[in-house]
């Protein structure tokens, strides 16, 4: 089975959607985690927006990548410059992929325009997440 591993600068928002989808497309095709190079918990408007799609990541936790030293990954999907440009090095042969997602943690302006932006960025990345799924597992 594939394993893949989505990082983020803290595992709260990006990441979160990404292993959420990832596993959802897969449908058991793949063991998917995430994690960041800092965590910072999970987002409650990402849960939020994540239910509203029929996706429950409320059972995420929020993990640094030094969690994962002992999995040989076969994918790593970075999800923010931050976090590709701080990525420690994989002793495995994982391959690499990358997609610069815009932080909807740093929305500002009322809630409603705070939660479009969370619900934009969703949207971008469950078509990547699909878009993998289909290309890779």
């Amino acid at each position: 089975m594939k394993k893949i591993l989505v990082l983020c600068t803290g595992n709260s928002c990006r990441s979160q959607i990404a292993e959420g989808y990832l596993r959802h497309f897969a449908d058991g095709r793949a063991e998917v985690y995430s994690a960041g190079v800092e965590t910072h918990g999970v987002n409650p408007r990402a849960i939020a927006i994540m239910k509203e799609d029929g996706i429950d990541i409320s059972g995420h936790t929020s993990n640094h990548v030094d969690e994962y030293g002992d999995i040989d990954f076969d994918f790593v999907i970075t999800v923010c410059d931050n976090a590709l440009e701080r990525c420690p090095y994989f002793p495995t042969n994982a391959r690499k992929f990358h997609y610069n997602f815009p932080d909807p943690a740093k929305a500002t302006g009322s809630e409603e325009e705070i939660m479009a932006s969370f619900r934009a960025v969703r949207e971008l990345i469950k078509a990547y997440s699909r878009d993998f799924v289909e290309k890779n597992i």
